[in-house]
């Protein structure tokens, strides 16, 4: 019989916490179990093991990032949405370390189709009807825009502008007015 009070939900939302205390990479079942002060046998009930665990909070990651892109979006086009998605993921990944780092892990095929991962393709995609883009460039933009986002959030949260000038907010601005003209001249191939 499970343990009362253990529901999947519960877990996955505890492991999303300790992802941000300790790291993404420490999150295991053994850990979970000590958190809650019950045997390791009592999760298993709920979470196969901790690949199926971080699955499940990469899970919840995506559709966390997505709500608040979603809403940030609302109303914006153009260079403001352009920045009010990309400073989701940057307010995102400070706020939550161990979950944006859960939001890259590789799904396999079906929990990548049930994913909120679809949701933040399509918000990208959005942004881009504002430049104008048609196949295959919005492909190429939405993967630059992945890259660029995911680049420098990864480097700044590890520390990698933290030690010169000028600081890293003004850099991001700067980055953010590039991508908007790169995206509104667009080489043709």
């Amino acid at each position: 019989m499970a343990r009362a009070g253990l529901t999947t939900a519960r877990l996955v939302q505890a492991g999303a916490d300790m992802a941000d205390e300790v790291g993404f990479d420490q999150v295991t079942v053994s850990a979970l179990a000590r958190r809650f002060d019950v045997k390791v046998a009592s999760l298993y009930s709920h979470v196969k093991n901790s690949h199926d665990l971080k699955t499940g909070i990469a899970m919840l990651a995506l559709e966390e990032l997505a709500d608040r892109g979603a809403s940030a979006l609302a109303g914006r086009a153009g260079k403001d949405a352009l920045t009010a998605l990309a400073n989701v993921y940057r307010d995102y990944a400070r706020e939550h370390p161990g979950r944006y780092a859960a939001a890259q892990l590789r799904l396999d095929p079906e929990a990548a189709a049930a994913s909120a991962g679809g949701r933040h393709a399509q918000m990208t995609r959005a942004i881009l009807r504002g430049y104008d883009l048609t196949e295959p460039d919005q492909t190429h933009a939405v993967r630059l825009l992945g890259s660029v986002f995911h680049g420098y959030v990864s480097l700044e949260s590890s520390g990698g502008f933290s030690h010169s000038a000028p600081d890293s907010q003004e850099t991001w601005s700067r980055i953010l007015d590039a991508l908007d003209a790169l995206l509104r001249n667009w080489p043709a191939p």
